[in-house]
């Protein structure tokens, strides 16, 4: 409620600024304020009759006000008007799922997915099968024509998967890198690391393959939420120049029977034909749950697909390296950590003080800060993430910005506001170890979680 009578106060001392009108409408629609984010969006649309996320964010005010007419007549509006837009077709998708018309809900979602593949939504799909709808073979997706990949992505022996035809297919994923490890605060020995088992042998090919050894391969970065896995993963592409291509679950997940195999292989060749390249998967265990706990053969099938990718047996990964990140290892299938695939497994532990100092450096960066004491605020901070210290200068910030905003200029952040903040920020990591430390100690095959015991000085 803080954040949001802050944004309340900065939009009493600016009324017709759109973008924060959109913030606070979204914030209100967040909080389950459905009434008065309908308010402020509808005060957008006064302002600026173009703003389609606010036309997309009155709508679900309404149907959370539990108006479902109004909303249904306001979803036909927006789609007859603006057919192209596919987040409408979506909102009626979901509107007719909720009045228990499946069949339409079905032709809705459909029309979305034609306009925009990154609405696909698997839980709304399954949802509206399981309501009576389920996915007709003649809306089903052209086979894929001889020389591509079969209805369950996998490729016929001999052949390869031609080159996508869309000609920005990549730069959909890649990311452009803008930081490497001096950028990263602290996370001196996981950058050690990373430096022995990934860059030296990238750096070093020749001397690696007189060992027998080939760069590239996948690294599994695991450890509590919001402790940097994905900043380092964006830092080692910086660190050797290589392109990095950052993937989501809604990236790979589609609805339609072996194309989430298809795209995971065209994700794996477009990092191939852009080598080298930092392939990074975020929330692997998503894309490579265990297989026992999987009910249906898709998801099966994804993860074979994805387990030939790693090998290798499809096209050859030299000089591509494959990171996963993840928040619970133990729920990846075991045949993910077999050699050759994700061996080469770090630990990334919440920050220590000093790297906690360092971070705090980091952050204050651009922001008008005076009389900083970074080692103050580690010391104040302990088991704190990375993600909980952005949390902390949140606070403070939002703290400034209400009293600027009443004196008309600037207040400067202070160590004393930080360490304030602090108070009202409870560290998210020690949820995590609760549930790390049973599997460390009763699950632990092959000595895989010992680093977490380590972290924690539990000896068995």
């Amino acid at each position: 409620m803080e954040n949001l009578d802050a944004l309340r106060q900065a939009v009493a001392v600016s009324p017709e600024n759109v973008p924060l009108l959109n913030l606070l409408a979204a914030a209100c629609l967040k909080a389950g304020l459905g009434e008065e984010a309908q308010t402020h969006f509808a005060r957008v649309l006064e302002l600026d009759p173009s703003q389609i996320e606010a036309e997309v964010g009155t709508i679900e005010a309404v149907r959370r006000q539990g108006k479902g007419s109004e909303a249904v007549v306001r979803a036909e509006s927006l789609c007859e008007r603006l057919p192209g837009e596919g987040r409408g077709w979506l909102l009626r998708a979901k509107l007719d799922l909720a009045e228990g018309a499946a069949g339409a809900a079905r032709r809705w979602y459909s029309k979305a997915l034609e306009l925009d593949r990154g609405l696909a939504d698997i839980a709304l799909s399954n949802e509206i099968a399981d309501a009576g709808a389920p996915v007709s073979e003649d809306a089903k997706p052209a086979p894929i024509a001889s020389g591509g990949a079969n209805a369950f992505g996998m490729l016929p022996p001999g052949e390869s998967m031609p080159p996508t035809t869309t000609s920005d297919f990549g730069e959909s994923y890649r990311e452009n890198v803008d930081v490497d490890f001096k950028d990263v605060g602290g996370m001196e020995s996981v950058k050690e690391e990373i430096r022995m088992k990934i860059l030296f042998p990238l750096q070093n090919r020749e001397l690696f393959e007189a060992y027998g050894k080939k760069a590239g391969g996948g690294v599994l970065l695991y450890g509590p939420p919001g402790c940097g896995k994905t900043l380092i993963s964006r830092a080692t592409a910086g660190e050797i120049d290589a392109s990095f291509f950052s993937i989501g679950l809604h990236q790979v997940m589609d609805m339609w029977m072996g194309q989430s195999e298809q795209k995971l292989h065209e994700i794996f060749e477009m990092a191939r034909r852009q080598r080298p390249a930092v392939l990074f998967f975020d929330e692997i265990d998503a894309l490579a749950a265990d297989r026992r706990d999987l009910r249906t053969s898709a998801g099966r099938t994804l993860i074979n697909q994805f387990l030939a990718e790693l090998d290798g047996d499809i096209a050859k990964n030299d000089d591509v390296l494959i990171l996963g990140a993840t928040n619970a290892p133990w729920h990846l299938d075991a045949a993910f950590l077999r050699p050759g695939r994700f061996d080469r497994i770090v630990f990334v532990p919440p920050p220590d003080c000093e790297a906690r100092a360092a971070i705090v450096e980091v952050m204050a960066r651009e922001k008008p800060m005076t009389d900083l004491d970074p080692l103050a605020v580690a010391k104040k901070t302990e088991g704190f993430s990375g993600a909980d210290l952005m949390a902390v200068f949140d606070q403070a910030v939002d703290a400034a910005l209400e009293q600027a905003m009443k004196k008309g200029k600037i207040v400067p952040v202070t160590t004393k506001d930080l360490i304030r903040a602090r108070k009202s920020v409870k560290p998210s990591t020690k949820k995590w170890f609760e549930s790390a430390k049973n599997y460390a100690l009763y699950a632990n095959q092959g000595g895989l979680y010992d680093e977490i015991l380590e972290y924690l000085d539990i000896r068995q």
